[in-house]
Order: structure tokens, then C-alpha cells, then sequence
């Protein structure tokens, strides 16, 4: 009698709520253990470390002290302000050049705008000075290695460390207070000293034998005469002559604007009362 083989497509009846003991217990190792829970003291508190309330009390009267010090330095600083301010004094920051600062120079911002390009220029004429006379020391030096003497050397080092402070001095620093204040009297000034300035350039540009043989200024004169014997020197007496010609040109055209404006203010007049002013007060 032949075996009756099951139908596969038949369903199989299970009871799922039979304790089936024949599955398997599943692998631990395909699952991830839990972590342990971790204990927590709700009752637990935090140690932060704080100041005793000596050390606040000291740090708070530090404090107090500081602000009281610059308190009292600002109040220091305000009235010197304000008693400056009542006298008239300007403290000038020296500015200029960066690298080195010398002098106090801020034409931008302190100059105003309808003389601002004078001032430019009249600048460039102190640097034009300082540049002649630098050349001038070269000239010489090399006349004074082909036997001129030291005296005319020394003579262009007096022109120099007595030129370039004085020009500031006397001629560039009133222009620039005139300009920056529209003081009339430092007009006057700046015209009296340089006059002088423009004298001097006028009189290096042609060196005449008046002191030592004119050979301690780079003029035409002895320019032509040092190029008969030396054409080396001669050249650099030439050159620097026509350095010092530019430089007048450049100070007369300077001085004529200065004028020009100065006259065309009405500073003239305001001078002069100021002038009768001043010397009213000094005699009384």
C-alpha cells in the first residue's frame, strides 16, 4: 500500500497561544544588552566654590576706589581742557613724518579747504629748502676733497642745521597758524621772515664772491668758475644752482597768494589794529 504524501499547499492549523517549546530560545547574541541604569540622588547637592563675603566686600571697595581715581583724574583732565581753551593755547601732537615724528602737521583737517592748496605748496618749498641745502653739503663736500678747504664745508653745514629750523620756525608755522586761525598778525610775521627766506634762495641761486669766494653755496657763479678746473664739481655747483632757482620761483609764487588773499580778507587792516592794539596794552 503506497504512502499518502501531505498536501504542502494545505494550511497548517497552530494554536498561537500554545506553549510551542519546540522554537528555538532566539540567540542573546543578536541583541544589545541594556545599560545598567544609572543611580541618581535627587537629594545630592553641587559644592561651588564662592567668595567669602569679606573677600566681595574688599574687591567691592577696590573697584570703588578705581573709579573714583579716574573720576577725579577726568575732572583734572577737564579743567586743564577748559583753562587752555580760555587762554588760547592749542596743544599740537607732533605727527610728522610718521616714522619720526618731528612737528605737528595735519593740513586736511585743519586748514580750510580754500587755502589748503597754498599750504601744500609752501610746504613743498620748506622740503624744497631742505633738499638745496642737503645738496649744497654734497657739492661742497666734493669741492672741499678737491681741495676748496673745510671752511666752505663747515659753512654748509652752519646753512643747514641753522636753514631747516629756521625756516619752521620763523616762516612755515605762522603761515600755518594764519591759515588755520586767520590771525592777522601771523600773516605779518610769515611775510617779514620770508622776505628774508626768498632773499637767501635768490642769493645761493647766484652765489656771488661775497663770502669765502661764494664757493660755499652751489650759485652759478662759482659754478662757472669750477668748471674750468673741475668739471665734476662744477656740474654738481650747476645743479644745485638750479635747485635753488626753482625754489625762489616756487617761494615768490607763495608769497604773491599769501598777499593776494590777505589783502583781498581785509587782514590788512585787521593788522593794523591789532598791531595799535598790542601796542597800546604793552604800554599801558
Amino acid at each position: 500500500m503506497a504512502r499518502q504524501d501531505s498536501n504542502p499547499f494545505a494550511d497548517e492549523e497552530t494554536n498561537p497561544f500554545a506553549d510551542n517549546t519546540s522554537v528555538p530560545p532566539a540567540s542573546n547574541s543578536s541583541y544589545l544588552k541594556p545599560l545598567p541604569p544609572e543611580p541618581h540622588d535627587r537629594g545630592a547637592t553641587v559644592d561651588i566654590p564662592l567668595d567669602s563675603e569679606k573677600d566681595l566686600r574688599a574687591k567691592e571697595m577696590e573697584l570703588q576706589a578705581k573709579e573714583n581715581e579716574l573720576n577725579r583724574k577726568e575732572q583734572e583732565l577737564k579743567r586743564r581742557e577748559d583753562a587752555i581753551a580760555k587762554t588760547g593755547v592749542v596743544i599740537e601732537e607732533k605727527n610728522w613724518p610718521d616714522f619720526f615724528p618731528l612737528i605737528h602737521h595735519d593740513i586736511p583737517n585743519e586748514i580750510p579747504i580754500h587755502l589748503q592748496k597754498i599750504q601744500y605748496v609752501a610746504f613743498t618749498t620748506l622740503l624744497g629748502l631742505v633738499g638745496c641745502l642737503l645738496w649744497n653739503i654734497v657739492a661742497v663736500t666734493v669741492a672741499w676733497i678737491k681741495g676748496g678747504g673745510p671752511t666752505i664745508w663747515l659753512m654748509s653745514i652752519i646753512y643747514f642745521i641753522s636753514g631747516v629750523p629756521g625756516a619752521y620756525v620763523l616762516w612755515y608755522r605762522p603761515l600755518y597758524r594764519a591759515s588755520r586761525t586767520d590771525s592777522a598778525l601771523k600773516f605779518g610775521t610769515f611775510f617779514l621772515f620770508y622776505v628774508f627766506h626768498i632773499a637767501f634762495c635768490g642769493f645761493a641761486a647766484v652765489a656771488p664772491p661775497v663770502i669765502f669766494e661764494g664757493k660755499s653755496l652751489t650759485g652759478f657763479l662759482p659754478a662757472l668758475e669750477l668748471l674750468t678746473t673741475n668739471a665734476v664739481v662744477g656740474i654738481l655747483y650747476f645743479i644745485g644752482a638750479g635747485f635753488f632757482c626753482i625754489e625762489t620761483l616756487l617761494n615768490i609764487w607763495v608769497i604773491q597768494q599769501v598777499y593776494a588773499y590777505f589783502r583781498g580778507s581785509g587782514k590788512a587792516a585787521q593788522m593794523k589794529r591789532e598791531a595799535a592794539t598790542s601796542t597800546l596794552m604793552r604800554a599801558l
